[in-house]
């Protein structure tokens, strides 16, 4: 296709003034869970916003209304809501991304600024909060709409966007407003929609390309014990009292063992084992124990089973402990008795899990061990955000127009994986509009999202802006 090769080249010659709008969209500090940040997602949501309609994409910022949040009530960032194209001929693909990040700051052992792009030239990456999770890629698309408009060139499809600010803190009032605009029918925002694109996980090492057919969803919790009305001093009150922190520790230790085997009961008898045909599936995808152990910087696989680790991240629940809130973590030695501590964890789960059936035994488990520790402490427990796990139809014209878009511009075939995060959305969109879902992501498995030093490489960001494009038209050309 002679749109295509034009496109493909005006991506290649404009690649560092591409790489210069990734930088000023990371300098934004757009982190959506925490209150004082709260400011510069709004001031993203305005960038972007900006970035949209000067390329030619008529834009309505969307009101979401409050959160309340540790407290505290906030706005919530608006969704920023795009079309351009209304070619009834055409088919019409909505792409969907956040333009919230991680929390990040230096002193968590980056070694730049993380909200400095910082352009490695030795090695290729793109180094900075946001990078990969998800600047790069909903740039990804605006580079698309840039080439498209510099050539003069007619978008093969017609594209809806949908950006939201609040998705790496549980995308609240996302779901009221998809629910409410599909209500609305053709009329709708969201009417006339054929397929659904979102580019916001990576690839499962860092040589071959995927496509994604399937997420875990998540339930987040928190965990409050409280005790003494102030700190108290160790050296006067220690033994003497029920200490909050060793009530908590001893909750945190019940909840997973090291192989990662979840202890509540209940939890991963609701899933069945894989049957062998099940396997053969993960032992033939690209990915290998040194994939794994190169990707988090150590030989730690809780198994050295190929398929065994990889059914752990796409196929199993997974619990992890995140945090302890409220306890001294700073330099030095302070000998204080906290007055109350927040333990924070999450259990990532798949069909036919869900959260409704999940945060009951989550419940009475925690309960039951804390009354087993004859504290005179009092415990709270919060689910903080959830959302449920999503599969798709990977034989829909929809993957086969990312498969052969992926052939076209990485010269091989994608692998097809189920990601072991979560994008509660996904799961929305499939079920509100009646359409196909497809994760194309952009990124590399080390990339390191959520993670200090996250990067992207900059061979994906731009081979990935053309994996786009050509994936738009392969899309046209598909039959449905």
């Amino acid at each position: 296709m002679a749109s295509t090769s034009q496109f493909i080249q005006y991506i290649d010659q404009n690649a560092d003034k591409f790489i210069g709008r990734l930088a000023e969209a990371v300098a934004i500090p757009s982190v959506s869970g925490e209150a004082a940040r709260r400011p510069d997602v709004f001031r993203m949501s305005a960038w972007l916003d900006g970035q949209l309609q000067s390329l030619g994409v008529t834009t309505k910022l969307v009101d979401l209304g409050k959160q309340l949040q540790d407290g505290q009530e906030l706005p919530l960032p608006p969704a920023i809501l795009g079309r351009i194209g209304d070619d009834p001929k055409k088919k019409t693909v909505l792409i969907y991304g956040h333009y919230d990040v991680q929390p990040a700051y230096k002193s968590d052992g980056w070694d730049t600024e993380p909200f400095q792009l910082v352009v490695d030239e030795k090695t290729g990456r793109l180094i900075g909060r946001g990078s990969t999770d998800d600047k790069g890629p909903i740039l990804g698309w605006l580079n698309v709409l840039d080439a498209h408009k510099a050539l003069g060139l007619d978008l093969p499809v017609n594209l809806r966007f949908c950006f939201e600010g609040m998705e790496e803190n549980g995308s609240e009032g996302l779901d009221d407003l998809i629910k409410s605009e599909t209500a609305r029918g053709q009329d709708g925002f969201f009417g006339g929609v054929d397929c659904v694109c979102i580019s916001d996980n990576y690839w499962l090492n860092s040589r071959t390309p995927c496509i994604t057919y399937g997420l875990r969803g998540l339930v987040y919790f928190k965990l409050t014990v409280t005790g003494p009305a102030r700190d108290l001093h160790s050296g006067v009150f220690g033994r003497m009292v029920h200490e909050p922190m060793t009530d908590l520790v001893q909750l945190l230790s019940k909840l997973v063992a090291p192989d990662g085997t979840i202890l509540v009961p209940g939890v991963d008898d609701m899933v069945s084992a894989a049957d062998a045909e099940e396997r053969e599936i993960y032992e033939e995808l690209d990915y290998s124990i040194k994939d794994v152990e190169d990707a988090v910087g150590a030989p730690i696989t809780v198994s050295d089973d190929k398929a065994t680790v990889i059914m752990g991240r796409m196929r199993h629940p997974s619990l992890s402990l995140h945090g302890i809130e409220g306890a001294f973590y700073g330099p030095g030695a302070k000998t204080v008795i906290p007055a109350s501590v927040s333990g924070k964890f999450s259990i990532r789960i798949v069909p036919p899990q869900t959260p409704e059936k999940i945060e009951p035994l989550v419940v009475k488990y925690v309960q039951d061990e804390f009354a087993k520790l004859k504290s005179k402490n009092k415990l709270k427990i919060e689910n903080l955000h959830d959302g449920r796990p999503w599969l798709a139809d990977y034989k829909h014209w929809n993957y086969e127009a990312a498969r052969r878009a992926t052939e076209a511009v990485y010269k091989r075939s994608p692998d097809l994986t189920r990601e072991g995060g979560s994008i509660p959305v996904t799961l929305t969109f499939a079920e509100s509009l009646g359409v196909n879902v497809l994760l194309l992501p952009m990124g590399r498995g080390d990339d390191g999202a959520h993670s200090t030093n996250e990067k992207l490489d900059r061979s994906n960001f731009i081979e990935g802006s053309k994996l786009l494009g050509t994936y738009l038209y392969e899309v046209a050309a598909a039959k449905a």
